[in-house]
């Protein structure tokens, strides 16, 4: 027994070394929102400096959503130019139809080998940098089941105004109550957005890219020479190459867009399983460099590293040893039920912690989260549950390359997207 105590021991104490910087990023960002609130609005006058903007979007039969962000992209209160790009990537449908009738510019796709964002992001830029020649002052990426908020680009264009480069965002769900599997993705990159994004803004150290609604200026675009991330998860690759590179992504609190996220269970393991391997497949390209990074005295490469090797690896390695010894234990004829209850203190500890998370998150986002109250109450409960499914998924990921897939969205007809289209929101992010 001793043994599995032991165990045990060390990997909590492995949790605490590589996550305990985590648990400071809460207060931190509980100060500097209550500080934030005490600020002016900013002083800063766009419309005397304004740019052009290109918009990135890589479809895949996406023809129900497109629509939609297309239109609240052509609603912006920003007064600059800005020019929507959308490829059509192995699309079945009428994708890129769509994208024509609703003003943007649209070119397609087809590869039987070369599949995934990446391929598509690196496709369409190619295409723009050989019809439009003059450029871009600054790049906007998202998904087509994304939709905007009304002021979102002239958020975005403020940060971009204050030097800074690349710049990711405060990103919302339009299905936050549809049910337990979309709450617990909403509650998770809510949490990411203001517990992780902003607060490693406030203290100076870099915010990551989460999937969509980032930005990039055209300097960037020069420095990494177009968009050669290809990995499962491009969008933390991208990340990656600028922290080991010494730059920093901003994060633009006052920017919010919507996206949509699955319901059904199956789609949700199929996407976090691509997502666990893709953490997977950037560690071991770029591990190196963030080691070397670290050794520089690079915070934000530690934070990186950390951010690509989940915590649930540890949680699962501590359930399968005590799994593994309460078998052995079995077999041999002993004791077993100290193991088990070694095992299932070490869910419960997780769960207690996950659920202590989900409702500070829940309790400071409350007023925008677009779901009824019992929806929302629930939804802290659930979340444990949620993020434990992500053990088997990460563990598996070590062993099976799911590849890419493309997960089905459908048009909303809610009164959040109702709202954004007629230009407001109950918002008030400050």
């Amino acid at each position: 027994m001793e043994t599995i105590r032991i165990i045990n021991f060390i990997i909590t104490v492995i949790f605490a070394l590589c996550y305990t910087y985590q648990f400071v990023y809460v207060p931190i960002s509980l100060w500097m929102q209550h500080k934030d609130k005490k600020k002016k609005a900013s002083a800063v006058q766009p419309e005397e400096h304004l740019k052009h903007y290109a918009v990135l979007i890589s479809a895949r039969n996406e023809e129900q959503v497109i629509g939609q962000l297309l239109n609240s992209i052509n609603s912006q209160t920003y007064k600059g130019d800005v020019t929507a790009f959308v490829m059509a990537d192995n699309c079945t449908d009428d994708t890129y139809g769509e994208a024509i009738r609703h003003g943007a510019v649209a070119y397609t796709r087809t590869s039987t080998t070369q599949i995934g964002k990446g391929y598509a992001m690196e496709a369409l830029i190619k295409n723009i940098q050989r019809d439009y020649p003059e450029g871009f002052d600054g790049f906007f990426v998202f998904d087509a089941d994304n939709i905007l908020a009304p002021n979102y680009i002239e958020e975005m264009h403020k940060c971009h105004l204050e030097g800074n480069e690349a710049i990711t965002s405060y990103r919302n769900i339009k299905n936050y109550g549809d049910n337990w599997i979309s709450s617990g993705y909403g509650l998770w990159f809510l949490r990411e957005t203001m517990y992780l994004n902003y607060a490693r803004y406030k203290i100076g150290a870099s915010a990551a890219i989460s999937g969509t609604g980032f930005f990039f200026s055209n300097s960037v675009l020069k420095d990494i020479g177009g968009w050669p991330f290809h990995l499962l998860t491009e969008d933390i690759e991208f990340t990656i190459n600028r922290v080991c590179k010494g730059r920093k992504i901003a994060f633009c609190r006052t920017a919010v867009f919507y996206d949509e996220q699955p319901t059904s269970l199956k789609q949700s393991i199929t996407q976090r399983m691509r997502w666990a391997r893709g953490y997977i497949q950037v560690f071991r390209h770029y591990g190196k460099d963030l080691v070397s990074e670290i050794f520089r005295g690079n915070f934000s490469a530690f934070d990186m590293a950390m951010n690509i090797m989940p915590a649930f690896l540890l949680t699962a390695l501590s359930i399968s040893c005590n799994l593994a010894y309460g078998i052995i234990g079995a077999i041999a004829g002993g004791d077993v039920t100290i193991a088990l209850y070694s095992m299932f203190e070490t869910i419960f500890n997780a769960c207690a912690l996950l659920f202590v998370l989900g409702s500070i998150t829940l309790i400071t986002e409350w007023k925008n989260i677009h779901a009824r109250p019992s929806r929302k109450i629930f939804s802290a409960f659930s979340f444990p549950v949620f993020m434990l499914t992500y053990i088997p998924i990460a563990f598996t990921a070590m062993f099976v390359n799911p590849g890419w897939k493309p997960i089905q969205h459908k048009a909303t007809t809610s009164s959040l997207t109702a709202e954004l289209m007629q230009g407001k929101t109950s918002e008030k992010i400050s």
